[in-house]
């Protein structure tokens, strides 16, 4: 296939539209089920980089999960410990931990559910049943791979009354050193980001503290591989293999970072003994538990804890999730990892990092305030790598 029609590009009148190579040779993917959209296409084929990077520069399983051409996370497939298997409803799961893909995809989809809802989801490896019956009843647009079992296939295709889309890329597929994009009628050329991420952008730590063990620097590549491929401004924390907090596309870093921060404090509220107790009412829907979980630990939009409203969502009345109880639980949550796709103009990002348990950081450096960002980091016995290297995405 050398073009591939489309209903219509970002929004409903943005027609024609299609997907074709501009050499005219054949598209590096097959459709075997549904019909993606132009959206859907964005999002599959940069997080399908993503993956085969992080595969890259891990030798592990990985797993990621798109919503708007940026990731809501990213993860390597770790055995998950019994509380965060239970934060993502799959204490029950058997031959989980024997599976490192369906490990990965667990942990990048459960990281921030509620951006996940209607995903595309990416898997550096052949799609297998298991994982493919943890992507089934979850509200997703996609999946792309580089392959997929029969019977994983078939489990996907029963999605969305049959209309979920299943795309399968070539791994193999290289693409032009040259990129082409337009805007305005303007042709924009540049040179593609083939920069390889991986521990030698780590060894020029800046910081008085230079402990950088083996677990941190994987943390730190998947957030700056995380980073490579999220709209810009945009900071990463990350623990454990997998990316915890994204804040992507705010025109001021700090907001980045205090965004990707409250994503990573929920995350970490998300395995909460109380958050964990929370006896959910049987018709309660997925996403509606996920909002659910979200107002419990943030107190958004209605206090439901409160009489009249938790009989809506719980069988029992919760117990409340204090301000001390939230404080208390995030000051034992230590060593999280954090990348920035540009230097930190000011020390105030890394107090807000500090206060999500940040140690150890990765960015590119270059500041004329660089002096005293490493000084604040030396503060608070933080370990702080400078890459050389910005990763703008646009």
């Amino acid at each position: 296939m050398k073009t591939f029609e489309l209903k219509y590009g970002c929004n409903p009148n943005q027609k024609p539209a299609s997907v074709y190579m501009h050499d005219e040779t054949e598209l590096p993917f097959e459709i075997l089920n549904g019909r993606p959209g132009y959206i859907n296409f964005m999002d599959a084929l940069n997080s399908w980089q993503l993956v085969k990077e992080l595969k890259e520069a891990t030798g592990m399983a990985c797993a990621t999960s798109f919503k708007h051409v940026s990731p809501t996370s990213a993860a390597v497939g770790k055995v998950l410990p019994p509380e965060l298997k239970k934060a993502c409803f799959v204490e029950d799961i058997q031959g989980l931990d024997e599976n490192p893909l369906a490990c990965a995809y667990v942990r990048a989809r459960g990281t921030d559910r509620m951006c996940s809802f209607g995903d595309w989801v990416a898997l550096s490896d052949e799609c297998d049943a298991l994982t493919a019956s943890l992507i089934a009843p979850e509200v997703s647009d996609g999946v792309i791979a580089p392959g997929y079992t029969e019977e994983a296939l078939a489990i996907l295709k029963t999605k969305r009354k049959g209309s979920y889309n299943v795309v399968k890329i070539d791994p193999n597929y290289i693409p032009d050193a040259q990129e082409r994009k337009q805007v305005y009628g303007i042709t924009f050329e540049q040179g593609r980001n083939n920069f390889k991420i991986g521990n030698h952008l780590l060894e020029n730590i800046v910081t008085a503290n230079k402990d950088l063990p083996e677990s941190a620097k994987v943390d730190l590549i998947v957030a700056l591989i995380t980073l490579k491929y999220t709209q810009s401004n945009s900071v990463c924390y990350a623990y454990d293999g997998q990316a915890i907090g994204v804040g992507a596309g705010q025109q001021s870093r700090i907001h980045c970072t205090r965004l990707a921060g409250s994503k990573a404090d929920t995350w970490f509220l998300r395995q909460h003994p109380k958050t964990l107790a929370l006896q959910f009412r049987e018709d309660l829907g997925r996403a509606n538990r996920d909002n659910v979980i979200d107002g419990y630990i943030n107190g958004n939009e209605e206090d439901v804890c409160e009489d009249g409203i938790w009989q809506n969502y719980f069988t029992v009345r919760p117990e409340r999730l204090t301000e001390e109880d939230k404080k208390a639980w995030l000051s034992t949550r230590q060593n999280v990892a954090l990348g920035s796709d540009a230097f930190f103009p000011f020390s105030d990002n890394i107090k807000r990092a500090y206060a999500s348990g940040v140690k150890y950081i990765a960015e590119p450096g270059g500041s004329i305030r660089d002096d005293l960002v490493i000084e604040e980091c030396d503060k608070k016995g933080m370990v702080m790598a400078f890459t050389g290297m910005r990763l703008f995405h646009h």
